[in-house]
């Protein structure tokens, strides 16, 4: 997901919320654990769901939603 982000222009730590899809909702307590390695201070706003099955056998899906950094526009000529 990190490639992703940062191929789109933007970065884990731009992540504002997360809907992540588990296969089983017993796997929660280990999601979580990786989860928090990847988001360690101010993790975004997040949505988990258990559901019958993910596309090809899955067992996690995240779904992430990112703002894009904003290069600074250049100061203005003064005449």
């Amino acid at each position: 997901m990190a490639h992703v982000l940062e191929e789109g222009g933007s970065s884990l730590s731009h992540v504002v919320k997360t809907t992540v899809l588990l296969a089983d909702i017993a796997d929660f307590p280990k999601m979580n654990n990786v989860y928090a390695d990847f988001f360690k201070s101010n993790p975004p706003a997040r949505s988990t769901f258990a559901v019958k099955a993910l596309p090809k056998g899955g067992l996690v899906e995240i779904e992430a939603i990112a703002v894009a950094a904003v290069a600074a526009e250049p100061a203005a000529k003064k005449d």
